[in-house]
C-alpha cells in the first residue's frame, strides 16, 4: 500500500493520494502560509479515527440486527503544549439513531471498534489516553 503526498506548488497546500486512488488536499492555516483549502494533517487523524470506528460500528449493528437511521462521532481532542503538539487525550462519543435500537448491542458494538477492530483507535491508543462512549437516540 502506497499513499503519495505531493506539493501543491503554492503556500503550504499538498494533496495526498491514496492507493485506491482517492485524493484529498490538505492545508495549513493562513498565519502560518497556508490559505485554509483543506483540514490540517492532524484533523485528517481524528477523521480517519472517526471513519474506521464508524465502519466497525455501522457493520456491526447491522449485522445485529438493528434499524439504524443514522450515526454521527464527535471526536473530542486534546494536545500538548509543546512541539510536537501531538494529541494527549481523545474521546470519541457516539451518538446512534434509529428505531427499537438495543443499547447493548449498541454498547457491545462501540466497545469492539475501540477496543479490537479500529485500527487507527489501536495504533492511537499506545500513546494517547482514548476513551468512548454514546447514545442511542430514537429516530
Amino acid at each position: 500500500m502506497t499513499t503519495v503526498v505531493k506539493w501543491n506548488g503554492s503556500g503550504m497546500a499538498f494533496d495526498a493520494t491514496a492507493s485506491t486512488g482517492h485524493t484529498v488536499r490538505m492545508d495549513a492555516a493562513p498565519e502560518v502560509g497556508g490559505e485554509n483549502t483543506g483540514p490540517r494533517p492532524m484533523e485528517m487523524v481524528l477523521m480517519g479515527l472517526g471513519g474506521c470506528t464508524g465502519i466497525d460500528v455501522v457493520m456491526m449493528l447491522q449485522k445485529m440486527g438493528q434499524d439504524i437511521k443514522d450515526v454521527q462521532i464527535e471526536i473530542e481532542s486534546e494536545r500538548a503544549e509543546d512541539i510536537p503538539k501531538v494529541y494527549t487525550k481523545i474521546h470519541v462519543n457516539f451518538k446512534v439513531i434509529g428505531t427499537d435500537l438495543n443499547e447493548k448491542k449498541v454498547k457491545r458494538a462501540v466497545d469492539l471498534s475501540a477496543e479490537k477492530y479500529c485500527s487507527v483507535s489501536k495504533m492511537l491508543e499506545a500513546t494517547v489516553e482514548m476513551s468512548h462512549g454514546f447514545e442511542v437516540l430514537d429516530a
